[in-house]
């Protein structure tokens, strides 16, 4: 906060995330005219990782937004400007005004991007549908993002949730009696419509996590040689496991189910061949082997694939691991991952099966060595003890660098996993 009193002060977006430039304005939830004071939410912001609320560091009354909702707004680049109570008493305010010094805010990250990235084109006038004071529109990040796809201004809500949340319902309702009102004469004919009445065209915007997600797998698909191998496994002995664990009391609170096992067969096969936990530093033509595993779990959420990651996953017991693995799912699906938790991760699971998937070529998560996707696991015929029976079976497979990782590498890994899930006492006999 500045001591200078008699200027106008201006609040800049902050780097919220190691690595971002620009972030989205989603919601402002103050006005032209309004008190604020140092620490006060003003705005919603969504980056490529997160929906993140920006407090203000300074107090003052509100005198410009400088960016409307939808506009995605550099790093550095200033989005509200205040000016402290003389200043709101003056006659008028100078027209170009100085800003004051001020601590810049980094709420994650080193800094703010020495280069602005591109804004988008200003839609609409920031203030024009925004309810008289400062009171603040409440909803959940997805259902703000429905409000945008379906061109409905929150502001204009009513909402009918527990203290005064908009609901899905809400918005759908406002929508359709928008979609009731009279379509000006001058108004250009809609177009034919498909077989059943659906719309020949649905165009829905590249923003937030599903830009990002773009971004980064057509970089990692055209910078990393990508090799994948599978293997088919028994894991019979596995799911019984399971089962015994659901009933064990340090596991009474905790979910259990078969990607934990995976998670922790995966981190024995590392301990067996940490040569895979590394990255390749193309600048310097480095191979950066790390000592520590931040394990990656791919997650589908309203918003797009994340990857959030577990901090030293190595150093945790079978029911920690089950443990993290609970905080980090319950946090995608809330929407409320933080960008710590996106970054920093050294190879990854993702666990198609629950989607009815036999297997897959996974793209290798930006900066890591390997990725493991595991399928749908079901009652297959297989040979046991020299007889065919049903058993339980599951394709795993494992891309990998191959810049960093040779065949024998890699298949030393996938095999190993393969081999505890088989025989899952191997979990304490390995580790």
């Amino acid at each position: 906060m500045t001591d200078t009193v008699g200027r106008l002060l201006e609040f800049r977006m902050p780097d919220v995330g190691e690595g971002l430039t620009e972030a989205e304005v989603l919601t402002w939830y103050v006005r032209p005219g309004d008190t604020v004071v140092d620490g006060q939410t003003v705005c919603e912001i969504e980056t490529a990782k997160a929906v993140v609320e920006l407090p203000i560091p300074f107090d003052g009354v509100v005198q410009e937004l400088r960016c409307a909702e939808g506009e995605r707004v550099a790093v550095g680049a200033v989005v509200i400007t205040v000016a402290d109570a003389e200043v709101q008493a003056a006659p008028e305010l100078p027209e170009t005004p100085q800003a004051a010094p001020q601590r810049q805010p980094v709420l994650v990250g080193y800094g703010v991007a020495p280069e602005a990235a591109k804004r988008r084109r200003r839609t609409a006038d920031p203030t024009a549908t925004r309810p008289a004071g400062p009171g603040r529109v409440l909803a959940k990040p997805p259902v703000r993002k429905l409000a945008k796809d379906l061109g409905v201004d929150l502001a204009c809500v009513l909402p009918s949730g527990p203290n005064g949340i908009i609901t899905r319902a809400d918005v759908h309702a406002a929508a359709k009696a928008a979609d009731t009102a009279a379509v000006p004469a001058s108004a250009p004919p809609e177009p034919v419509p498909a077989p059943g009445g659906e719309p020949r065209e649905t165009r829905v915007p590249v923003r937030g996590v599903r830009r990002a997600t773009a971004a980064a797998v057509t970089s990692s698909a055209f910078s990393a040689p990508h090799v994948t191998e599978f293997v088919t496994v028994d894991v019979t002995r596995t799911m019984k496991l399971v089962r015994e664990l659901k009933r064990e009391p340090r596991f009474a609170d905790r979910r259990v189910g078969p990607l934990l096992l995976v998670a922790r067969a995966l981190l024995v096969a590392i301990e067996r061949n940490p040569e895979i936990n590394a990255s390749w530093d193309d600048e310097a033509q480095e191979i950066v082997r790390k000592n520590y595993v931040n394990l990656g779990i791919a997650a589908a959420t309203p918003r797009g694939l994340i990857v959030p990651n577990i901090k030293d996953a190595h150093m945790l017991s079978l029911a920690a691991l089950a443990g993290a693995l609970d905080d980090l799912v319950d946090a995608a699906r809330a929407g409320r991952t933080s960008p710590a938790a996106l970054s920093g991760g050294t190879v990854t699971v993702t666990n198609i099966g629950v989607f009815g998937v036999d297997s897959g070529t996974p793209i290798l998560n930006p900066g890591e060595a390997a990725i493991l996707a595991v399928g749908a696991i079901g009652s297959h015929p297989w040979v046991h003890k020299g007889k065919v029976t049903s058993r339980q079976i599951v394709t795993l497979a494992l891309s990998f660098d191959h810049r960093l990782v040779d065949g024998e590498l890699g298949s030393k890994v996938l095999a190993d996993v393969a081999a505890v899930l088989e025989r899952p006492s191997r979990l304490i006999a390995w580790s």
